[in-house]
């Protein structure tokens, strides 16, 4: 737009609101002016400095979350992505990002292609950060490309195999390219931007940045500005753990005034222990004894599938958005909690079939086994919680090299007793072993 009578027909064309931006010297919020109505184009076309500058507009999307995808290309025209992530703006700066992106498979794989396609489309070798809108119609819009090591992955350090800065080295020199994966389940990245001027902000970013130090999984980086002024990018925390769930706690946490190292150290839950009767209890408290004995973090719910559907079809929903990781189920009867959580989680669940008054427990077993294919629900014997959870001990395992050994451990201590034992018995005979 090079004068307002085109910014006006601009706006009749694409309606309001209407996205006002400078051509030149636009980045970190600035170049970027909203007009809500035509009576506001005016001003928004002022503040950014006037036709002079050279604007442009675009037509308003109507996003439901800012992605992003840092890509990088080598010499070969090799390419590869990062995991999407989410970008969360204050006034139009960059403030949190959150690795990886909760959304959709199929919007992430979209995003991805979007993402590579546009470098695929442009010349050079190096990162790329691809900045993405996703819209309330389940489209992926491409807002901009910048051509370098990006704010949206500066978690990269600490969460991927290979960061974004040592990518972008390996790219430029012609080195083989780095895994981009990430090495941790998830990992959030605060923007320290200037809350004042001069020493007033100093301070109060080194008060952050000494809370931050007690966080566990949170690392600093600070970049030695000489000069505070508000909104000015001055570092950046990244905290890492199991669970977007945990890494946002802890974000909560060090961002509340009244913050004290006790909230850091907060646990959240692996593992949910359910069951829809108090009456259950006797036979899952075994499963939370096992879980107790290897120091793995669980929680112990009532959730009835009959009773209270609405509460049982929320937990099953938002347990991994929380942390958990695996549930275990008990039920009696006709035994409908396990499967039903199975159908409204992707989480492994552990159905364990509890002995009702009629049928000896065998009708709870056959409920659970007996689960339509595509919901799967693993299942114990009849009131062994203990299994169920040795079980989810033995799944988180898989990537605990703590808990493995753990398990080891477990495993020599049974067969140790059982050699005591039998060794016992044939020294002392049977009778005088049945009187001891």
């Amino acid at each position: 737009v090079n004068d307002l009578e085109s910014a006006w027909r601009a706006g009749k064309q694409f309606g309001y609101p209407l996205m006002v931006k400078s051509k030149r010297l636009a980045y970190d919020g600035r170049g970027n002016a909203v007009a809500k109505s035509e009576e506001e184009l005016s001003s928004a076309i002022t503040a950014l400095g006037g036709f002079d500058r050279g604007l442009y507009v675009e037509k308003w999307a109507p996003f439901v979350k800012e992605l992003a995808v840092i890509v990088v290309r080598g010499r070969d025209k090799s390419i590869l992505c990062y995991p999407v992530v989410e970008t969360i703006h204050k006034e139009n700066i960059c403030h949190i990002v959150k690795a990886p992106a909760a959304v959709p498979w199929k919007i992430s794989e979209l995003a991805t292609d979007v993402a590579h396609k546009a470098v695929s489309s442009l010349e050079g070798a190096g990162i790329f950060a691809v900045e993405l809108f996703w819209t309330n119609n389940g489209q992926i819009l491409l807002n901009e490309v910048a051509p370098r090591p990006h704010n949206s992955g500066h978690h990269t350090i600490e969460s991927c195999y290979t960061s974004q800065f040592e990518q972008h080295m390996r790219a430029v020199v012609g080195l083989p390219l780095g895994d981009p994966s990430m090495k941790t389940p998830a990992a959030i990245m605060y923007n320290l931007l200037g809350e004042a001027e001069g020493e007033r902000g100093f301070y109060l970013a080194h008060q952050l940045i000494g809370k931050a130090l007690s966080i566990p999984g949170a690392t600093v980086h600070w970049y030695d500005k000489p000069e505070m002024r508000q909104q000015r990018k001055m570092g950046h925390i990244t905290i890492v753990g199991s669970s977007m769930g945990l890494v946002e706690s802890r974000l909560n946490s060090l961002l509340k005034e009244d913050s004290s190292d006790c909230q850091f150290k907060t646990v959240l839950p692996r593992i949910g222990i359910i069951m829809g009767s108090d009456s259950d209890l006797p036979v899952m408290k075994d499963a939370a004894k096992i879980l107790t004995m290897f120091s793995v973090p669980h929680e112990v719910r009532i959730v009835s599938a009959h009773r209270t559907p609405d509460l049982m079809f929320s937990y099953a929903s938002s347990a991994h958005e929380r942390g958990i990781e695996i549930i275990i189920a008990g039920a009696g009867g006709a035994a409908h909690l396990p499967g039903m959580v199975a159908a409204r989680t992707p989480l492994p669940v552990i159905g364990v079939p509890v002995r009702a008054s009629a049928l000896d427990g065998l009708d709870s077993l056959l409920s659970i086994v007996q689960m339509p294919r595509g919901v799967p629900v693993a299942t114990v014997a009849i009131n062994n919680a203990t299994n169920a959870g040795l079980l989810a001990v033995r799944m988180l395992g898989f990537g605990d090299a703590d808990l493995r050994a753990r398990m080891q451990q477990y495993m020599e201590d049974m067969r140790d007793d059982v050699l005591t034992k039998a060794e016992k018995l044939q020294k002392d005979g049977w009778e005088s072993y049945l009187n001891h």
